[in-house]
């Protein structure tokens, strides 16, 4: 069968822990199709972001009418999203589709694990009075969603993180958001979905757990478990 498309609008992580690496390989373990639009690149690794680079508008506009033209979007998830801008680029976008658009899942990821500041009051303010109003589905953490106002939201789900004690969280946030977009392009339930997006990411962090990868936070598993005696 055909699978669904979820479409991320992110940026990169040049240490594959978050973003729009994290997201495609979400996707990819949940049984849907994933596209990307690129909204930054940046150099970061398990210790800090060491630099952000959003891309021209342009060329984010570009990259939403190829994808949005041509493949059949069941979700469309956003991630970092770079500037003002870009937010409202966005959300001009969503709000010109026709009925019966894409769901649209918006992960305001405002800070990363290591701490470096993602948006400003700018883009904040862009989230809460643009972008929000038109998702279906939003999923701060406690963090974001106290910068975002403690805004009210029919589908706001706050996530906490998983119960599993490890450092190898970088990029649960994108999991738990990809994993939940993944699960509504398969048709279900907003409640069905956060659970089964719940489980996965916690799957993954106990997967990952005693990894010993970089420096610092270490990344979230991405990859699916290899049965014993079985060659990869």
């Amino acid at each position: 069968m055909t699978p669904p498309v979820v479409l991320t609008v992110a940026a990169t992580d040049s240490g594959g822990g978050a973003g729009i690496a994290a997201d495609l390989a979400t996707f990819a373990a949940l049984g849907v199709h994933g596209a990307c639009v690129v909204t930054a690149v940046t150099a970061q690794d398990t210790t800090a972001v060491h630099a952000i680079h959003p891309l021209p508008l342009e060329v984010v506009a570009d990259q939403l009418a190829a994808v949005l033209g041509d493949l059949p979007v069941a979700v469309v998830k956003t991630g970092v999203l770079g500037s003002a801008a870009a937010v409202l680029l966005v959300s001009e976008v969503c709000r010109s589709l026709p009925p019966g658009r894409p769901l649209l899942v918006v992960d305001p990821v405002l800070h990363a694990t290591v701490g470096t500041a993602f948006a400003d009051a700018e883009v904040i303010a862009a989230y809460r009075d643009h972008l929000v109003p038109l998702a279906d589905v939003i999923t701060p953490n406690e963090e974001e969603w106290g910068a975002l106002g403690r805004l009210e939201h029919p589908g706001l789900v706050v996530t906490r993180g998983g119960d599993v004690v490890t450092t190898n969280d970088h990029g649960t946030g994108c999991t738990y958001s990809s994993a939940l977009a993944a699960h509504l392009a398969h048709g279900r339930d907003l409640r069905t979905a956060t659970t089964r997006a719940a489980a996965y990411v916690e799957r993954q962090l106990h997967l990952g757990k005693d990894w010993e990868l970089g420096r610092g936070r270490g990344p979230v598993a991405h990859v699916t478990p290899t049965p014993e005696g079985v060659t990869p």
